[in-house]
């Protein structure tokens, strides 16, 4: 897929908006998960959000996370957007919420036809008093328990047995 990137530059981003290093450790994380978003057809994805067809997304989003992370850790948060140029390729962001031990995270992952960024909107920790350093070794630890060991990714053995 390419390397992950963060998405706004640091001499733009918003008063109180989260570190740089919290985004690239979601955009990591997410590597697998818009290398398999990528996979389907931009124009039937930007159809799907252009005609508001959410349940369609958010089965798209499952099916692209069910490999990577536990069941309902990263789910589709309602909202998606793209941009179509005429002059260039098609760039979508779908908007995107994770929780998992204590920390939840709402986050937009923009797929371009080489690269995904990610922009946090926000990230809750249950935990109160905990540093910039703390808050991401906790984001990091979280999004590590979510995801899925290779034991876990086996198709499910199928029970045989003789006539």
């Amino acid at each position: 897929m390419g390397p992950a990137e963060t998405m706004t530059p640091s001499d733009r981003r918003p008063p109180g908006a989260p570190p740089r290093d919290r985004e690239r450790i979601i955009a990591d994380a997410l590597i697998d998960v818009a290398s398999e978003l990528r996979l389907t057809d931009a124009a039937e994805l930007i159809l799907m959000i252009r005609n508001d067809h959410a349940a369609n997304i958010a089965d798209l989003v499952n099916s692209s996370t069910e490999l990577f992370f536990k069941s309902g850790t990263l789910r589709y948060a309602l909202s998606a957007s793209y941009k179509a140029p005429w002059d260039a390729t098609p760039v979508v962001a779908i908007d995107l919420e994770f929780h998992h031990a204590m920390v939840s995270a709402f986050f937009r992952l923009t797929i371009g036809e080489r690269r995904a960024a990610v922009e946090i909107l926000d990230i809750l920790f249950d935990e109160q008093g905990l540093d910039e350093l703390a808050k991401a070794d906790r984001l990091s630890s979280a999004l590590a328990g979510a995801r899925l060991g290779p034991e876990d990714r086996r198709p499910p053995r199928l029970a045989w047995t003789p006539n």
